[in-house]
């Protein structure tokens, strides 16, 4: 596909003829507006064919806006935030928008630092997976820029958020193991400060309740999401009286943990125990044999997170949006039967 522009280069005009739109609704959408789906459709299409790149400085020159956003994660080896940031750049890289990827190393003095740098250098917007439980600085940065909040909420703010079906996850994840008759089921949570270590643990409880059964307090640990805690928590699962027939780990690099514990034990699943996995990432598929594991929608996450901080920035009077998106437990072979069950209640 040919481009019309100085040098070759893709315009606006073009993009617009070869969607069979107007160069307005073309402007509308990359500056955040709504379109129709089919129009939208058709252009981010025509983007990709003409390989259009917004004239960034000159927009930016005329609109006294940076065109630039970024991301704040708490660890940029967390492969969960880095497929979150792979949907939201290719969002930003589409509208024009420069986009940067930085890390608070899971320090709360460390993100305050750099949301003040994003401040003064006048970024348009942020996307935050905040490590703090404080809400203030977020709050006086969103009186100046647009924030998003991505899997975290902040007491007592009002900002637009994207989430996951945390407690829906957990309970689909628990509830395959009821279904195949285990009672005995012991959960290493995430930690409960954090929405996701709370939901997900909420998940799990709400299955026993609506299948009326008992829950074990001794099979119940708490981690911190990092896999030093999922191997010591599951070494204490194993160490109970009355060992588990079936573990619920409430995300990967716990689950990484659990199963250095449960090799190093000559623990085999599922022949000794039952194994499902909040998060579904490659271990999952290639461990013997593959595990069932809640999947979340990763890169669809940043993505809409990305659509709506661009509808943001373009009307900041808007109201505060929540958004949670579903998840889906991949059934695979981590799972035994128990022999003679019957579902109480």
């Amino acid at each position: 596909m040919e481009a019309n522009g100085v040098d070759g280069m893709a315009t606006i005009k073009d993009v617009a003829r070869v969607a069979n739109t107007s160069p307005a609704t073309v402007s509308r959408l990359l500056n955040g507006g709504r379109v129709k789906k089919a129009t939208e459709t058709a252009i981010r299409k025509a983007i990709q064919e003409l390989d259009y790149r917004v004239h960034t400085m000159a927009r930016g020159l005329k609109t006294k806006k940076s065109y630039t956003v970024a991301y704040i994660v708490p660890d940029l080896t967390n492969m969960f935030f880095a497929q979150i940031a792979k949907g939201a750049q290719e969002i930003f890289h589409q509208a024009g928008y420069s986009f940067m990827l930085l890390s608070a190393d899971n320090n709360p003095e460390r993100e305050e630092e750099i949301l003040r740098f994003l401040l003064s250098k006048k970024v348009d917007g942020i996307l935050l997976s905040s490590v703090t439980t404080s809400s203030q600085q977020v709050k006086e940065i969103m009186e100046n820029i647009p924030v998003v909040l991505i899997d975290r909420v902040l007491p007592n703010l009002e900002a637009d958020t994207v989430l996951v079906d945390n407690v829906n996850g957990a309970y689909l994840a628990t509830e395959a193991l009821i279904a195949e008759g285990h009672r005995k089921i012991g959960i290493i949570c995430g930690p409960q400060e954090l929405l996701t270590g709370r939901e997900r643990y909420r998940g799990y409880i709400r299955a026993f309740e609506d299948y009326g059964l008992p829950m074990n307090e001794s099979l119940i640990k708490f981690g911190d999401f990092e896999i030093s805690s999922g191997y010591a928590q599951m070494c204490e699962l194993l160490k109970q009286p009355e060992r588990p027939t079936a573990v619920f780990v409430c995300n990967y690099y716990m689950c990484l943990g659990a199963i250095i514990a449960l090799n190093e034990k000559n623990i085999k699943i599922p022949e000794d125990l039952s194994f499902v996995s909040f998060d579904d990432y490659e271990l999952s598929q290639v461990y013997n044999p593959p595990l069932t594991a809640v999947e979340q929608p990763m890169v669809e996450i940043g993505e809409e997170a990305s659509q709506i901080l661009l509808k943001r920035m373009a009307d900041n009077s808007k109201e505060k949006c929540v958004k949670r998106l579903k998840t889906n437990l991949i059934k695979r072979g981590s799972i035994k039967t128990v022999d003679s069950f019957q579902l109480n209640g």
